[in-house]
């Protein structure tokens, strides 16, 4: 396992997982996006009946897996640790920005590299908005943000969310209680046995080679670290290969499956992913991961996704995709309405609250050092 600690196992990782994507994407899961933490959140939010909209309905196994893969790996490897007691409110706001963030580019950051090996333009410029919302973290980093340490808890603690998801999991699949959407992309899933098994491996890929996608620029910016961009450059020309073997590649801003060209919007959208991600220790991916691993504060930021995706969807907050004119019915140019623009602006105002409120000065120097030399569960534990 420490092969996933070194270069070549870190970029490894990215190819492993980045088949794995290919697989789900080849099986059926929606067009470009072969997993999506927000969206797939978001789902999973609408078959709980969290939120009622009837196209983004379904219990995705794929959450199921990432959070338990991560679990399992660090038991056989002894390195789950049942922790809590970090700001569990603030990481709950955060969850909730970063969800608000991610719905109105519509995607994740894993979406948006999916999104862009694909050749949508959107989501290159939605780049922009993703690097510089790290770049304002790191920035924080820097005078000394912190959400104080996580302590030693329960060791049963740790596990609640996966053994949840496992129980809400196997309902879904015995049973007809969750909702499922009949049409959208909650209807267009890879069978649910491939999805749990390819979101295992790549939960204990993740776990292992630390992925998260806020991390890797974080380090760049702080240290020139470029170390933990290597699994998502893996993961990235994997599915460009497959985009362009499949007829999947179209270099363009329009004609975009589940997007828009709104740009201002896609920037800000994942400029709030971006900043919040690196406040809460982690991209939305990585937070499952830390959960998996036994953090309860990773487990609180799911909880504050999973809230903010119903919130999204329920008060019509959520970005609408694009969609070109047809006999009955008019061109949408998509993007979030004035309601969803508001919401957001407000969101990354509170992230600036939160990054100031949090500031100890007298320990920046440490958190700096701290936060460059180790993954971003360290960067969310170090006082």
């Amino acid at each position: 396992m420490e092969l996933f600690t070194q270069k070549k196992g870190l970029l490894l990782a990215g190819l492993i997982a980045g088949c794995g994507l290919a697989i789900l994407a080849f099986f059926g899961n929606p067009q470009n996006m072969a997993m999506c933490a927000a969206c797939f959140i978001r789902d999973m939010a609408g078959s709980l009946k969290l939120h009622t909209t009837a196209t983004v309905q379904y219990f995705r196994p794929e959450i199921v897996g990432l959070v338990v893969g991560s679990f399992l790996i660090a038991v056989a490897t002894r390195e789950y640790r049942s922790t809590a007691g970090s700001s569990p409110m603030t990481r709950f706001v955060l969850g909730f920005i970063m969800m608000l963030g991610a719905l109105v580019f519509l995607g994740c950051p894993l979406r948006m590299v999916i999104r862009m090996s694909a050749g949508d333009l959107n989501a290159w410029v939605g780049l922009i908005g993703f690097v510089l919302g790290v770049g304002t973290g790191a920035l924080f980093l820097k005078r000394g943000f912190s959400l104080g340490r996580e302590y030693d808890t329960n060791k049963v603690a740790g596990a609640v969310l996966p053994v949840l998801l496992i129980i809400g999991l196997v309902i879904s699949i015995a049973t007809a209680a969750f909702a499922v959407s009949e049409s959208g992309p909650g209807s267009k899933h890879a069978p649910w046995l491939i999805a749990l098994v390819v979101a295992l491996i790549v939960g204990a890929l993740a776990q292992k080679a630390r992925i998260c996608f806020a991390s890797g620029l974080r380090n760049a910016f702080l240290v020139r670290d470029f170390e933990m961009l290597l699994p998502i450059a893996g993961m990235f020309v994997v599915m460009l290969v497959f985009n362009l073997a499949t007829g999947n590649f179209k270099l363009s801003f329009d004609g975009q499956p589940i997007a828009h060209s709104q740009h201002l919007w896609n920037i800000l959208g994942l400029y709030a992913v971006g900043f919040g991600a690196v406040l809460a220790g982690g991209c939305p991916l990585r937070q499952m991961i830390l959960a998996g691993q036994g953090s309860c504060d990773g487990a609180v930021t799911f909880l504050g996704m999973l809230v903010g995706a119903a919130f999204a969807h329920n008060f019509g907050l959520a970005g609408a995709a694009a969609a070109a004119a047809t006999d009955t019915t008019a061109a949408v140019a998509g993007g979030p309405a004035f309601a969803g623009q508001v919401v957001l602006v407000c969101g990354i105002v509170v992230l600036f609250i939160i990054g100031a409120a949090n500031i100890r000065k007298q320990k920046a120097a440490a958190k700096t050092a701290a936060t460059a030399a180790t993954d971003a569960d360290a960067t969310a534990a170090q006082a």
